[in-house]
């Protein structure tokens, strides 16, 4: 039963990001690919800008107001864009709930990072969801909001620091998702309490007929442009639990970090092509850079052991052993590990047929990347993995 809502609200998830994410690009785009009015009277009207597109078969035509048409009322028809963001992380925040704080003791907490309780690992990941926004509000409503390049280098180092304290807090993977839940909750948050009560305020003052105040726009604006440049390293996140090389690396706060700031970078790079003018391609050069330097450093490295002919080779029997005594509570045909109801991906170790066909991924996983057993859950020991090592390296020369 609990897999199959782990399922629904994760497909939920997916399918309301996809909305969010969608629009949002969508109006990013629409905002900056904006002309000047070729017809005077929209200028007149109040008409910022506009854009004809054809799609589907057919042509649009979209005007901008940046502060509600002058000569005619506001139609009643009028589409507003959050519930996108609202179900997006309602049912992120239950999937947090589900998974990292219903089973922290499996997906949050490695008692190598630090040895903390399950109730302090929840409470402090949901110190850093929230407590991020109220930081992050804060410098958006200070003196530092005044020029977006230094606020954006703020930004970027805070969110930086949390990055690195998360990692030496949590497990990689536990820290990772509290990282991308706090860029969510920053970005939903902005929707709930600035953006749409902006708007509000705004579309009121032009109904009763009063001077519309650009200010919650131009917050709104500042806000929404944030979002932009957040999204792709939520996207990221949201994926790296597959990816042990990343949440797993010896330095995984700086492989989040350089994979995040790829990601603005390409949003940088893709907003300035729907801007009018000279793309910015620096952007997307610097981004290809980041992204080689951080594949260079989380591609996974061998592990050498002593295979020399002199060394006794290491028996199936010794390798069988720490194979049931620390990776069999998971990945068996019935898993007796609290929270799983099925082997991960798939992969069952019951058998020495099994065992030995699968000898590249224990090895891989149990050594290269240490990423099994996940959060050392069942305790396995260095030599143990260095036993694995030689066993499957030996294995490998007798097969050559």
């Amino acid at each position: 039963m609990f897999d199959v809502l782990n399922f629904l609200v994760r497909s939920f998830h997916i399918i309301t990001g996809i909305a969010w994410i969608g629009a949002s690009f969508y109006f990013v785009m629409l905002d900056n690919s904006l002309h000047t009015p070729k017809n005077p009277a929209d200028t007149q009207n109040g008409v910022f800008g506009e854009l004809w597109a054809v799609h589907g078969g057919g042509f649009y035509h979209s005007q901008k107001y940046m502060l509600g048409p002058k000569n005619q009322p506001l139609d009643d028809n009028l589409h507003w864009s959050k519930w996108e963001a609202y179900t997006t992380w309602i049912s992120g925040f239950f999937l947090m709930a589900i998974v990292y704080w219903y089973g922290a003791d499996i997906y949050l907490i490695d008692t190598s990072v630090a040895d903390i309780s399950q109730s302090t690992a929840i409470a402090i990941s949901l110190g850093f969801m929230f407590g991020g926004y109220f930081i992050y509000d804060f410098l958006c409503k200070s003196a530092l909001a005044k020029n977006d390049l230094v606020l954006g280098v703020v930004i970027f180092a805070l969110v930086s620091a949390a990055a690195y304290a998360l990692t030496h807090i949590f497990s990689g993977r536990g820290a990772f998702m509290t990282f991308g839940a706090m860029l969510g909750t920053i970005m939903a948050a902005s929707v709930f309490f600035v953006i749409i009560p902006g708007q509000k305020k705004m579309v009121e003052r032009l109904i009763a007929g009063e001077k519309v105040d650009a200010a919650p726009g131009i917050a709104g604006k500042q806000r929404s442009v944030h979002n932009t440049y957040f999204t792709l390293p939520v996207v990221f996140v949201m994926i790296s639990n597959h990816y042990a090389m990343t949440y797993n690396h010896e330095y995984n706060w700086l492989i989040l970090m350089g994979i995040s700031m790829a990601g603005a970078l390409i949003r940088v790079f893709f907003v300035s092509r729907h801007t009018p003018g000279k793309p910015l391609t620096g952007a997307l050069v610097t981004a290809v850079v980041i992204m080689a330097v951080v594949i260079w450093a989380m591609a996974p490295k061998s592990i050498v052991t002593n295979t020399d002919s002199t060394v006794s080779p290491v028996e199936f029997s010794q390798v069988q052993a720490i194979i049931q005594q620390r990776c069999s509570s998971c990945h068996a045909d019935k898993p007796t590990q609290a929270g799983f109801a099925a082997a991960p991906k798939g992969f069952i170790y019951d058998t020495p047929e099994q065992i030995k066909a699968q000898a590249t991924q224990i090895y891989q996983q149990a050594v290269v990347l240490k990423a099994m057993p996940i959060g050392n859950l069942t305790k396995i020991t260095d030599s143990e993995r260095k036993l694995i090592a030689l066993w499957y390296q030996q294995r490998q020369t007798t097969k050559e």
